[in-house]
C-alpha cells in the first residue's frame, strides 16, 4: 500500500481530493446511499403509523405507545421494535446532512492511496449510526422508566408536562451555548474534521464514524429532546427537526438558525410550564 495511505492528509490534499472528478465507485456509493435513505424513510412512515396514538394520562398529556410493551409483548420485544424504528428514523433524518462528511472521507481515502475507499466509507457510516443507536437505547430506557413511573403514580403523571417544559428550556439553552456552536462548527466543515479525525487502516473508517457521530450527537441531542417532547412519532415534527438539522449543518447561516431555534424552545418551554402549574 502507498505510504500516503498511512498519513493524515493535509487540508490541501483533502481539497484536491474533493475537487477531483467522481469515479464509478463513488457514483455507486451515492446510488446505494440514496436507496438506503429511501428505504429508511419508507420504514419510518410504516413504523409511525404502527406506533401512533397513546394513552391519555393524568395531567392532560398523552403517553406514546412506543414507550409501552403491548399486551403479550416482552420488554425486549418492545425495545427491539423501538430501536428498529429509531435507527430507520435516524438514517432518514441524519444521512442527508452526514453524507457530505462520509463522501469526503471516501474521496480523501481514494486520493491518498487507500484500498477499497468505498468499504471504508461504509464502515464510517456504521460507526456514525452506531452512536445514534446507542442514543436510541438510552432514550428508550428513559422513556420506558418515566412512563412506567407515571402509570404507577397519578401525582407524578401530573408533573410530566412541567418536566417537558423544563426540558424544552434546557434544550433551548444548549442551542445558545458555545459548546453547541463548537460541535456545530465541527460538523459544518468536513475537511477540518478529517484533519483531526482521519485514521488509516481497515478500522480507520469505523473509528472516524464514531468520532463524527459523537460530535453530531453532542450537536443535535437537544433537537432530539425537543422532538421527543413535542412528538417523537409525529411526522410533521420529525420533518421539521430533520430540516433544522440539515440547515444548521449545510446553510451558511446555520449557527444563527441554531440560536433562533434555541430561543423558540425556551419560549415554548416557559409557556408549557406556566400552563401546567
Amino acid at each position: 500500500m502507498d505510504a500516503a495511505a498511512n498519513t493524515v492528509p493535509t487540508r490541501e490534499i483533502a481539497e484536491r481530493a474533493v475537487a477531483a472528478p467522481l469515479d464509478r465507485s463513488e457514483w455507486w456509493a451515492r446510488a446505494i446511499a440514496t436507496a438506503i435513505f429511501l428505504a429508511a424513510v419508507a420504514y419510518t412512515l410504516y413504523a409511525a403509523r404502527g406506533m401512533s396514538g397513546g394513552m391519555l394520562m393524568p395531567g392532560g398529556w398523552t403517553m406514546p405507545m412506543m414507550w409501552m410493551a403491548m399486551p403479550g409483548q416482552s420488554l425486549a420485544g418492545a425495545a427491539i421494535d423501538f430501536l428498529l424504528m429509531w435507527q430507520a428514523m435516524m438514517i432518514a433524518m441524519m444521512l442527508p446532512s452526514s453524507w457530505p462528511t462520509l463522501e469526503v472521507y471516501s474521496r480523501v481515502a481514494r486520493h491518498t492511496g487507500k484500498r477499497h475507499p468505498m468499504f471504508n466509507a461504509i464502515l464510517a457510516g456504521l460507526g456514525y449510526f452506531s452512536v445514534w443507536g446507542a442514543f436510541g437505547a438510552i432514550a428508550f430506557t428513559a422513556g420506558f422508566e418515566v412512563s412506567r413511573a407515571a402509570m404507577l403514580s397519578p401525582q407524578l403523571s401530573r408533573w410530566i408536562p412541567v418536566a417537558a417544559g423544563v426540558s424544552l428550556v434546557l434544550a433551548g439553552f444548549w442551542q445558545l451555548s458555545p459548546l453547541k456552536q463548537t460541535c456545530l462548527n465541527h460538523c459544518r466543515d468536513p475537511l477540518m474534521f478529517l484533519a483531526h479525525a482521519y485514521k488509516p487502516g481497515v478500522w480507520g473508517g469505523f473509528s472516524m464514524g464514531l468520532h463524527h457521530g459523537a460530535f453530531c450527537a453532542a450537536c443535535c441531542w437537544a433537537l432530539m429532546l425537543m422532538q421527543m417532547v413535542l412528538g417523537v412519532m409525529n411526522l410533521a415534527v420529525m420533518a421539521i427537526v430533520a430540516v433544522i438539522i440539515a440547515t444548521e449543518k449545510l446553510w451558511k447561516r446555520g449557527p444563527l438558525l441554531a440560536r433562533l431555534v434555541g430561543i423558540s424552545s425556551i419560549i415554548v418551554g416557559i409557556v408549557l410550564v406556566v400552563r401546567s402549574i
